[in-house]
């Protein structure tokens, strides 16, 4: 009795799945399990095998109709199904192979073979490849996000050696054409399977699938093209931004690779917490003391604002818990700085402190002339609970 595991099963689709859903279904288990994908892994190389078999009962009718009836056994030596089994080359030439390979990824968006798919077609590993992005954090005060600030930013970050200017050769020499694969990048691996040879396309051992190799290799960056270095960059803050915007700094992340552009530097903010003043959006909001005078009698007082001073005038008989909106006088759009948010305040009465006997006085003096409305209606009158506060 055969071990072998369901095809069905192996293509993860039902017994009735259509032609175009075991196409689909092969797709996906080939790109996951092909041995470029998965370099020096004998277990996905056997999965591999496993599901382009499977595919090639299941995608011819006659096979797949003797599979549904016998199982395995309808290819398996004297098992009567007349195919024979895979290893002994009575089930499929290596053209039938290679022509369920090519329809099966054909019009996929894949390109025109396996190297293709995981990116090792020729113009795709040896072309021009951009560098990396470079990330980093700078911490800025709240003043400085509201109005904007020039800043460095100091990092150390691969660059291109000027010894060699990124050929990674000793100068007065150069980088030679890789002899193994001919300056491809990639190299050509025939493997056995089901009895076929096969073959397939990997990064080039001898040069690592950059095409070129290197007999003297420069002093200063030991053949890579590239040294680590300091590098200032300026920074321009926009008026407006807030912690965890991030700015990009085009072309000032790491170099590319055969003529591959400059990636980008991401600058993530971090703006320092104010003690006077609260942000939410483009609204700023404080709290403004006033004493208990001015705000029973009316007074102008000065409101301290990031753009300078506002006179404000408390009406008499101001509560606490009061507030003034001053238009302007808040964050600035990150996209448009002359759109300026509101500054909220809230007017906040304070009870007198460390008063004198004559001040005492004359605060008794005020809660006996007070209309029997105005006290407040508890058990304690208003000058008690201001006697009770200065014990």
């Amino acid at each position: 009795m055969s071990n072998k595991k369901d095809y069905y099963e192996l293509l993860g689709v039902k017994k009735g799945a259509t032609d175009a859903e075991l196409k689909k279904a092969y797709r996906k288990m080939a790109k996951k399990w092909h041995p470029d994908a998965n370099p020096d892994n004998a277990d996905a190389e056997a999965k591999f095998k496993e599901v382009n078999e499977a595919y090639a009962v299941l995608s011819d009718a006659q096979k797949r109709a003797a599979y549904d009836q016998m199982g395995h056994a309808a290819f398996e030596q004297g098992g009567g199904g007349g195919y024979g089994g895979f290893g002994g080359g009575h089930g499929f030439s290596e053209a039938d192979l290679n022509s369920m390979f090519e329809n099966a990824f054909r019009g996929g968006g894949f390109g025109g073979g396996f190297g293709d798919i995981f990116g090792m077609g020729g113009s795709r590993r040896n072309g021009p490849r951009r560098g990396a992005d470079l990330g980093t954090n700078l911490h800025i005060k709240f003043e400085e996000a509201i109005f904007g600030a020039e800043k460095e930013v100091r990092l150390n970050v691969n660059d291109i050696c000027e010894t060699c200017d990124g050929s990674g050769a000793k100068p007065g020499t150069s980088a030679e054409t890789c002899r193994q694969c001919g300056g491809s990048g990639q190299e050509v691996v025939t493997q056995a399977m089901f009895g076929i040879h096969m073959q397939s396309q990997q990064i080039c051992r001898g040069c690592r699938g950059t095409g070129k190799t290197i007999k003297d290799p420069c002093p200063t960056c030991k053949g890579q093209g590239r040294v680590r270095k300091n590098k200032t960059f300026k920074v321009d803050i926009p008026a407006g931004i807030d912690s965890g915007q991030s700015l990009r700094l085009a072309g000032k992340g790491e170099p590319g690779e055969r003529g591959g552009g400059y990636g980008d530097l991401i600058i993530t903010i971090h703006v320092q917490a104010s003690q006077e003043y609260q942000r939410k959006g483009q609204t700023l909001y404080k709290t403004v003391p006033v004493s208990f005078t001015q705000a029973a009698l009316g007074s102008d007082i000065t409101i301290k604002t990031l753009y300078g001073e506002e006179i404000h005038h408390v009406k008499a008989g101001t509560q606490t818990g009061t507030q003034v909106t001053l238009k302007g006088k808040g964050v600035p759009n990150i996209r448009n700085s002359k759109s300026v948010g509101e500054l909220i305040v809230t007017l906040k009465v304070t009870t007198p402190t460390n008063m004198s006997e004559k001040q005492k006085d004359l605060l008794r003096q005020f809660d006996e002339e007070l209309d029997p409305s105005q006290r407040v209606r508890d058990k304690k009158g208003f000058f008690s609970k201001v006697k009770e506060t200065f014990k």
